[in-house]
Formats: C-alpha cells, sequence, structure tokens
C-alpha cells in the first residue's frame, strides 16, 4: 500500500500556512499536498493538467477542503468528487469561517464525513486539527480506491 497523505485545500494563505504548521506540531508525520483553489484540487484528485503525472489511484487518506473557494466552491469540489469512483469514499472534512447553519446542512447533503470551524484562537484550532489527524490518520481505516474496487468486483 502506498504511504497516506493529506490534502488541504485553501486558498488563504496566512490559514494554508496555520493548517500546515498546526499539523506538524501535533505530529502530523505524512506529506501534505496543498491546493490554492477548486480547481487545481480536482486537477489533482484527478491526475489532470498540471498533475498529469500523478497516479490518481494514489487518493489522499483525507481531504481538507475550505469551503469559499476561488474558480470552483468547496462545496462544488466535494459533489465532483462524491460523483467520481476515484474518489467517491475519500473522507472530506469541510473547514469554514461561516457559522451559518445552511453551511453545515449543505456540506453534509454533498457528502462531507466532517464540518469543522476554522477558528482564531490558535489552541482551539490546534485541538481541533490535532482530533482531526489522530482520527483520520490513527483510528479510521484507510483503503487504496483500488483495493476497494477489488473488494467489491473480485
Amino acid at each position: 500500500m502506498a504511504k497516506p497523505f493529506i490534502l488541504v485545500v485553501e486558498d488563504n494563505p496566512d490559514h494554508l500556512e496555520l493548517a500546515v504548521e498546526t499539523f506538524r506540531d501535533v505530529g502530523v508525520t505524512v506529506p501534505i499536498e496543498v491546493a490554492r483553489d477548486g480547481v487545481e484540487a480536482l486537477d489533482f484528485l484527478f491526475a489532470r493538467g498540471a498533475y498529469a503525472s500523478r497516479s490518481s489511484d494514489h487518493q489522499p487518506a483525507f481531504v481538507m477542503l475550505d469551503i469559499k473557494l476561488p474558480r470552483l466552491s468547496g462545496i462544488d469540489v466535494l459533489r465532483q468528487m462524491r460523483s467520481n469512483p476515484l474518489t467517491a469514499v475519500v473522507p472530506v472534512i469541510m473547514l469554514t469561517s461561516s457559522t451559518e447553519r445552511s453551511d453545515v446542512q449543505t456540506c453534509y447533503e454533498a457528502g462531507a464525513n466532517s464540518f469543522v470551524h476554522k477558528s482564531f484562537d490558535f489552541a482551539l484550532y490546534t485541538k481541533k486539527l490535532q482530533c482531526l489527524q489522530a482520527y483520520w490518520l490513527g483510528v479510521n481505516e484507510f483503503i487504496e480506491p483500488d483495493s476497494m474496487f477489488a473488494s467489491l468486483t473480485g
């Protein structure tokens, strides 16, 4: 099995740096890939454009996806992920500063696995990211898509 990695999709450079630094501070040792907008995220996941040389069979252990992104919203990215067999089961954690209940509902209806509010309290944000990495990289069983399809067809 290929080594797991995380995909962080965030357009705000400060929020991106904080997320990556916090993951490193809480002990995440797996690679962290970054996309800065919705189109780049889908290009990465589906191995298109600048990412055409990457294998689309090797998907992230989880995606941390901002809702409000340029070019294509996080919710639209999530919908496309859920409609494609390569990414249909990849865990997606929606990350936002929004406090709108409708955003939470829309994300879950679109197939999000989790919804996390960005916190500007560094200690609280660190704790949230620590819990995310502990669960998604430590507790949750990660499965490669080719293994999943083999068990479904074999």
